[in-house]
């Protein structure tokens, strides 16, 4: 971006700012001095950036638009804004533009700023008055004025002028931060007044009404602010809006005519901070990160005060100011206050006179003296820093109390406990011990005792324990049977080993028949056993502490809690005529977790049966109060876990922190946390296609992962939700699902590699060898080209005939090639190693088809072994290379 000069804009022209940029809107007025294009009106524009170094804004991207090519209209600009798109889902820079003839009507034209840097005509229409009183830009975008006290708009929505059903005294005009924004109009009514008696009875004896312009719907004003404030107030801004059980909950600020800010909570003042002026005009707020947030208000004849929203106390004033502007102009990822104050006589320069800050430490200046600035904001960061430092040091300084407190707690405890000790030895006397006390010392060098426990130890640890079945459900979900196992397992279980399956059995066959099921597993938490009396805060001996660790029984240390679920369709039992379901579990089982896949050991285990009876309905506890924290809450959690389709998502924003998405979730969707499960977020509606479980993981202010548990539509519909949102510069990414790979699908991949691996190695290995013997022979021959050989005469033939032999004992030397030693011994270590995990896949598949087959026994036992023949092991054959030897014949 090249610096650039302004001198040919104006005195006043009109600034908006996006995206950390300022854009200037100006007409420029037919001139006499311009000849042909005397009656030419023209609509200018520019973007400034600001230039650290430099400290000034260079000029970036402008461009001119024709308004008018007759003089006999007078072009003029009645405000400008940047408002959100709603068909675009952008914000976008807005211009409203007035043009009039003596004596006829007043023709408005609301232009945009296009992402090309084009102004493209949005809203045209023509009025018989000129707009005066309160005329707004809004979402939409929406053109809001008041006229003889009537209130009107236009939008492309409502697709002409339209006026409000309701004559109000005085209005205010704003956005409701509702789902996707609502445009409200508050207005105070005077009783003679009239009014719709339908609205007027919808909102009781209230004087204080609203207006939703988007649904065309009054509401009670005093939701948002009290009867007595709304004939005094001057601006209001909306912070949040949310309908809780039918009901609009709000917190708001007001200025009013008192001198006073006011922030109200649902209708009620909760703060007041006194003005330093009066005559407000506009409220905005700036969020300066882990500063806080504060609120600026700017007043008429050039004022502006800074209010810090958590103490609600003036941060600072300035005076003399032409216009005030929010965004991250640094690029900091946080917001500045840009003052941009009216020129002293300077010309052709409209931002040359300006004051950048947060009033946390930041501040660039032009134009201002620096001792000015600096104590407009000198005591406030001082008073920042040090709050940060106090809090800091108060912090650590807690946490080391604490610790220190622990330490000497225990060191009184060991030392009145040793005291007591020596005095009962000197004085002879048995000790006495409390119960929990007895049970809580072990003996130091009973060897008898340690070698016993660490036979039975070892007995113990050879035979690993049968899973305990805690509890079997199942539930009837629309068409789908979910059954559900709880068990307690000890760590020689692997997780991903563990599935379950579903059989039906009639009674009139002897071998039960196996449903197709999708299973999955859940870790859940483990109770707390009650280990206090063992707990030890210095290091223990050897045998003292493996006697501690298994005091409370066989397999307690690392014992852990899973749930194993299953969901099948109703309609292959329904054709079955089954009546009970057997349950089996199947698992492997082995002597650790880190031992080889040959001690595996495969373990069918029968869990129980469950009735099957479809006249019972899903009646679950969780959807009807998701406060509840019950066993059977959680079992209604993991049989939606397990019928809902799951999807998991990156969000990633480089240039913008992604704000509180979830509380954001929380708003829109009105969710409610689970209290057996406080990471998922439940949006609950009507049938199951209607229901969704959130999960939101924030990795960074920048990126997150986001799962959904919910229906394809539901899902989709949640996203375009979401795109509302985020900001532009947002991606969001679908990621694969965190679970293992199914073992058909690891065997197919490590063959695929196999495959892989010995194509490029032998490739590698031959083309090293042909390169290797074409350096050779380009050595023996000098470099010299061959030549072709004569075939007219005897000579030639003979040549003809040895160039021929050469080429065919090339040709045999391809076939079966000599190759390095090195080489191919590289080649066959790699090829072992890459065969080897094929072999891994191969063997786990087997037992995997093993398990999910049911297990018919004698059946299914004689069904693999007559297809065994189809299944060859795939023999190893060890090839010793010859140390001596520096080159191998390979046979291809």
């Amino acid at each position: 971006m090249e610096r650039k000069h302004l001198e040919d804009w104006g005195q006043n022209p009109h600034l908006l700012s996006i995206c950390g940029r300022i854009i200037l809107f100006q007409c420029k007025r037919p001139s006499a001095h311009r000849g042909s294009e005397i009656n030419v009106t023209e609509l200018k524009f520019c973007s400034l950036s600001f230039k650290q170094e430099d400290n000034t804004f260079l000029k970036g991207n402008d461009g001119v638009t024709v308004i008018n090519r007759k003089g006999s209209s007078d072009v003029d600009i009645v405000t400008c804004k940047c408002v959100l798109d709603v068909q675009k889902r952008v914000t976008t820079p807005c211009v409203l533009l007035t043009q009039s003839k003596k004596g006829e009507s007043f023709k408005y034209s609301l232009l945009t700023l296009s992402s090309s840097n084009r102004l493209e005509p949005h809203l045209e229409f023509k009025l018989p008055y000129q707009m005066r009183e309160n005329v707004s830009i809004l979402q939409g975008p929406t053109v809001l004025w008041t006229h003889a006290g009537v209130v009107f708009y236009m939008s492309l929505q409502a697709g002409e002028v339209r006026q409000i059903p309701t004559k109000f005294s005085q209005t205010l005009i704003g956005e409701l931060p509702v789902d996707r924004g609502q445009v409200f109009i508050l207005g105070w009514q005077n009783p003679s007044a009239e009014c719709l008696k339908d609205q007027c009875n919808s909102t009781g004896s209230s004087q204080t009404l609203g207006y939703i312009v988007e649904n065309e719907q009054m509401f009670d004003g005093t939701l948002i602010l009290p009867h007595v404030y709304s004939s005094i107030t001057q601006c209001i801004l909306v912070l949040s809006a949310e309908k809780v059980d039918g009901v609009l909950k709000s917190s708001v600020v007001a200025a009013t005519s008192k001198k006073q800010l006011v922030y109200f909570e649902n209708g009620i003042p909760k703060e007041v901070c006194q003005l330093p002026f009066n005559g407000a005009e506009d409220i905005q707020m700036v969020n300066t990160g882990r500063n806080g947030c504060l609120f600026t208000i700017s007043f008429d004849q050039g004022h502006v005060c800074a209010i810090w929203k958590e103490t609600f106390q003036v941060a600072s004033c300035w005076s003399g100011v032409g216009s005030v502007h929010v965004d991250d102009f640094l690029g900091y990822g946080t917001d500045q206050l840009l003052l941009v104050f009216e020129d002293q006589g300077r010309k052709g320069q409209p931002v040359d006179n300006f004051l950048i800050t947060d009033l946390c430490g930041t501040a660039f200046s032009c134009g201002q003296e620096t001792g000015a600035v600096e104590a407009s904001h000198l005591a406030q960061e001082n008073y920042l820093f040090t709050l940060q430092a106090l809090e800091s040091r108060l912090q650590s300084g807690l946490t080391m109390l604490q610790e220190l407190q622990r330490e000497v707690r225990v060191k009184e405890r060991v030392v009145l406990q040793s005291v007591q000790a020596l005095t009962d030895v000197v004085s002879g006397s048995d000790p006495v011990l409390t119960q929990n006390e007895q049970e809580g010392l072990i003996a130091l060098w009973d060897e008898d005792d340690a070698e016993a426990l660490d036979d039975k130890m070892q007995d113990v640890t050879a035979v690993s324990p049968t899973p305990q079945v805690d509890k079997l459900w199942h539930h009837i979900i629309e068409d789908l049977l979910v059954v559900g196992v709880i068990l307690t397992t000890d760590s020689s279980i692997p997780v991903d080993a563990v599935s379950l399956s579903i059989l039906t059995e009639t009674g009139r066959r002897s071998t039960p028949a196996v449903i197709q099921t999708r299973s999955r597993v859940f870790c859940l938490p483990t109770p707390g056993l009650d280990i206090g009396s063992s707990l030890s805060t210095h290091p223990e001996p050897a045998a003292k502490r493996s006697k501690q660790d298994n005091a409370g029984g066989p397999g307690e240390a690392d014992a852990r809690r899973l749930a194993v679920t299953a969901v099948t369709e109703l309609t292959s039992l329904l054709n079955s005529g089954c009546v009970k379901c057997p349950v089996m579990l199947h698992y492997v089982q082995g002597q650790e977790s880190s031992a080889l896949v040959n001690s595996l050991t495969p373990v069918v285990f029968h869990c129980g049966e469950v009735p099957l009876d479809i006249q019972t309905s899903f009646q679950s506890q969780l959807l009807r109060n998701p406060k509840l924290k019950t066993d059977e809450v959680r079992e209604d959690l993991l049989s939606l876990l397990a019928v809902l389709d799951r999807w998991v998502f990156h969000i990633d924003c480089p240039d913008h922190s992604l704000g509180d998405v979830h509380g954001w979730i929380q708003r829109t969707l009105g969710c409610e946390r689970l209290e057996v499960s406080p990471h998922f977020l439940l949006s609950n509606a009507a049938g199951l296609s209607g229901l969704m479980l959130l999960q939101w993981h924030q990795t960074s202010p920048f990126q997150g992962d986001l799962s959904v548990h919910s229906s394809q539509l539901r899902m989709f519909q949640f996203l375009d939700s979401l795109w509302s949102f985020l900001p532009a510069s947002c991606s969001i990414r679908p990621l694969k699902e965190t679970g293992r790979l199914e073992t058909a699908q690891i065997l197919s991949l490590s063959l695929e590699k196999e495959v892989l691996s010995l194509k490029e190695g032998v490739s590698v290995l031959l083309c090293g060898e042909e390169e290797d013997e074409d350096g050779e022979r380009k050595r023996s021959t000098g470099g010299r080209r061959r030549e072709t050989p004569e075939s007219g005469s005897v000579d030639g033939l003979q040549r003809c005939r040895e160039e021929w032999e050469r080429d065919l004992e090339r040709s045999r030397m391809r076939l079966s090639p000599l190759v390095d030693v090195g080489r191919y011994r590289r080649l066959t270590q790699s090829l072992s190693k890459v065969q080897l995990e094929g072999d891994v896949a191969a063997l786990l598949q087997t037992q995997r088809t093993l398990f999910s087959s049911g297990l018919h026994l004698p059946r299914r036992l004689e069904a693999l072994s007559s297809a065994a023949p189809r299944f060859p092991v795939r023999r190893r054959i060890r090839t010793f290379v010859p140390e001596w030897g520096t080159h191998l014949r390979v046979q291809v």
